[in-house]
Parts: C-alpha cells; structure tokens; sequence
C-alpha cells in the first residue's frame, strides 16, 4: 500500500486540534510523543483514493509553538525523529490563523503588476477580509533584516540568507480551487503588526501581502533544510493594524481551518506522485 505522509505544523493547541479534525472527518487521532518529551503528534490517518487504488494519507499534527523559532525547531524535531524512525515525510504543511490585510492596504498590489504570477489578482486587491481561507504562493520573512536610515533592508540585501520560500504551483492551485481560497504572499513576522502606520508599511513593502502571521517562514526553512515541499494555508481572525482583540473571531477563523484542511485528502490524492510536488 502507498501512504504519502505529510507533517502539519500549528503555533498553539486549538489549531493542531482544528486540522486534525478538518482531516480526520469523522475519524480521530493517535498521540505519538517525540523523543525527548517536548512535543507530542496528533496522527489521524486519513482517507486517500477508494481503498482498490491502494493509496493512503497519514497526517501528524504538530503544535509546535509560537513564532518562528519555534516553528522551526518543532518542525526541524519531527522532520529528524521520523527519518530516524525510518519513516519521512512527503510534505510539510504551516497552517493556522492571521490577520488579513484589508483592502485598503492591498490596493494597488500585484494585480497588474508586470511579472506578477498567473492568478496573483486573486485576493489581491479586496484583501483577505475576517473568516476567508488564503494559500500561500509565498511564504515571507518580513522582518529578518535591518533597519538602515533609508528604511528597512531585508537580508538577502546584507548577502545572506534568503527571505522568500515558493511552494509548490501545482498544490497551491489545487489547494485553492477546492477551498475557495484566496492566493497570495503570507508574511512571517516575529513582533505582530499593531498599528495602522506599519501594516501600511507592510503593505507597501509588500504589495501582494494577504496575511501576517508568526510562523511559516520558520517551518519553510526547516522543510527547506531537508529538501521538502511546503505549503501554508492561513485563514483570517482579525484585520493587520490596531489590535482590537474584541473584534477577533477566532472561533470562525478555527472553523474555516478545520474545513480547509478536510480538502488536503482529496487534493493530494488527486495531485500525484510526491515526488512531483517539489519545487524545481
């Protein structure tokens, strides 16, 4: 039997649980600890192509904490205990919650823009309003860098590094179509944006900006680091800017992960060959 193995890396609790339900439908989750007691998979094997095709999914799902230091050394923990079990993964997955740029931020972004990639309008210039779904076309660190008197220098520009992971087109317009989701960059930043004047900073750096979140560029480097494909599915609680955290609807925003990941099983099933998910 064929399984394609995918890891799935959440920042707290209440997202891995979201996912693992999204996928698990009606099934449930096994515990499986990691070595050395910090962290703790939730599995759910999930349903592939009808059982006479000879496929199968198996999903671990990780909460492996808040930012992207934690993000990448959780990721980095599973990527190494599994190879070490002699099990590795096919894909990883950064996945949760964000706030969204608001149309205002987004106007005058990729759509249009010369070089911009096929479908980079889609979201784009209505911005990822409170409880819509986005995939990741670019997962971004949007400040790993320096400040300089001319403005913010990011470190591909001190000559190191890079700040931009690119997941796989196939998957993420797949992943898209079946969800409904909008496409387009997700920033990875460590200090969340909290006024008007940054997210229109952030906008402005970068204009195909969907969502600001914590933890996906951190996941990127790990899956980079062993040479895998990586997807980031972020849906929207709050709006990038002041932070009024009575406005917030993470119960919706939890809901709309739970049902975008429920599509992961069909859309890999029907994506083929793991091997054909990699990024050239």
């Amino acid at each position: 039997m064929t399984v394609t193995r995918v890891l799935v890396v959440t920042a707290v609790p209440a997202e891995r649980d979201a996912v693992a339900a999204g996928v698990a439908g009606d099934g449930g989750a096994e515990a499986v600890a990691l070595p050395g007691g910090g962290h703790t998979l939730h599995r759910v094997r999930a349903a592939g192509p009808p059982a006479g095709e000879g496929a199968g999914l198996v999903v671990d799902v990780l909460a492996a904490g808040v930012g992207p230091a934690a993000a990448a050394a959780g990721t980095a923990t599973a990527l190494t205990a599994a190879i070490c079990g002699g099990l590795g993964y096919d894909l990883v997955i950064s996945a949760g919650i964000g706030g969204g740029f608001v149309p205002a931020q987004t106007a005058g972004g990729a759509a249009g823009r010369p070089g911009a990639p096929a479908g980079a309008a889609t979201g784009t210039t209505s911005g990822a309003p409170v409880g819509s779904t986005v995939v990741a076309d670019e997962i971004v660190a949007a400040d790993l860098g320096a400040e300089t008197p001319d403005g913010f220098v990011p470190v591909t520009e001190l000559g190191f590094g890079t700040v931009v992971h690119t997941p796989p087109p196939g998957l993420v317009q797949a992943l898209a179509a079946a969800t409904g989701a909008a496409r387009g960059a997700v920033l990875t930043a460590s200090t969340v944006t909290g006024s008007a004047e940054h997210a229109a900073r952030l906008a402005a750096r970068h204009p195909r900006a969907l969502v600001e979140a914590m933890e996906g560029f951190g996941v990127a480097e790990a899956a980079a680091a062993r040479g895998l494909p990586v997807l980031e599915i972020r849906t929207v609680s709050n709006p990038v800017g002041p932070r009024d955290r009575a406005a917030w609807r993470i119960g919706e925003a939890l809901g709309a992960l739970s049902a975008a990941c429920a599509a992961l099983p069909r859309v890999l099933a029907a994506a083929g060959a793991p091997t054909s998910w990699r990024t050239p």
